[in-house]
């Protein structure tokens, strides 16, 4: 006898073969989709065969934790996340930028996997005037309920563009003029710098930091000082400083 699909719904989450298969359907930006350990083939192949020619992350989970995601509903083994706000391209913030007549001001975030982090991030760059932050599809906290929850109400009005590789995208910066600083312990001190140019500052993964790829794109690599025993602070505490220094020099 056939598992009855038991859906399950909420803001950010669908979960049950079919409804999974007509929100792909439908056009709707889908974050990323969900499939538990083991699960394969049939109406599943197609939902994965799908997913994957619109690009959409495909991430695979244990059974338990999508049992707990989805409210313990009978998900049939597949759910698909949507994100908190709708992403943006990274043209549209350079545009914003120039529709404010402001020269750009953007923050990356290289692979920042907290959500709060990302969160804190994004609350902190909407009041100091930040234009846009642009995050990778891959290794990254995404827009999700928590991100919105740290966000505090910020990401309502924060441009968040999703980029397949950032060391490609900060090309694209370059040539469209911004100069692009990157936070790393091993820099020159971040306030002798001029900021009221077009930037972009880099902030990486809480634990790597940048990646070297990335770091070799940048213009130029900054570092706060440490005076204690500790080598690093957290990224969304350093994009705070960093973020507020371009606040100042920018008067």
């Amino acid at each position: 006898m056939p598992i009855k699909e038991e859906t399950f719904t909420n803001n950010n989450i669908i979960c049950g073969r079919n409804s999974v298969l007509e929100a792909v359907r439908s056009g709707r930006e889908i974050d990323r989709l969900l499939v538990a350990h083991g699960v394969s083939g049939g109406s599943v192949a197609a939902i994965i065969a799908k997913c994957s020619a619109k690009g959409i992350l495909i991430k695979e989970v244990s059974p338990q934790k999508l049992d707990y995601l989805c409210g313990n509903a009978n998900h049939q083994g597949v759910a698909v996340m949507f994100s908190a706000q709708e992403y943006c391209t990274v043209d549209d913030i350079l545009e914003s930028a120039k529709e404010k007549n402001e020269n750009p001001f953007i923050i990356i975030c290289d692979e920042v996997e907290d959500p709060h982090n990302l969160g804190a991030i994004i609350r902190s760059a909407e009041a100091c005037g930040v234009h846009g932050i642009i995050i990778p599809k891959r290794r990254s906290a995404s827009l999700n309920a928590t991100v919105a929850k740290s966000a505090s109400g910020a990401l309502e009005y924060m441009k968040v563009a999703r980029v397949t590789n950032i060391a490609n995208e900060i090309d694209n910066l370059k040539k469209n003029g911004v100069w692009v600083f990157g936070a790393d312990m091993d820099g020159k001190d971040y306030t002798s710098f001029d900021y009221s140019i077009p930037v972009a500052v880099v902030i990486g993964n809480e634990g790597k930091g940048i990646g070297r790829l990335v770091a070799q794109k940048c213009d130029e690599i900054i570092s706060l000082p440490m005076k204690g025993k500790i080598n690093s602070l957290n990224a969304s505490v350093a994009a705070g400083v960093l973020m507020y220094e371009v606040v100042r020099k920018r008067g």
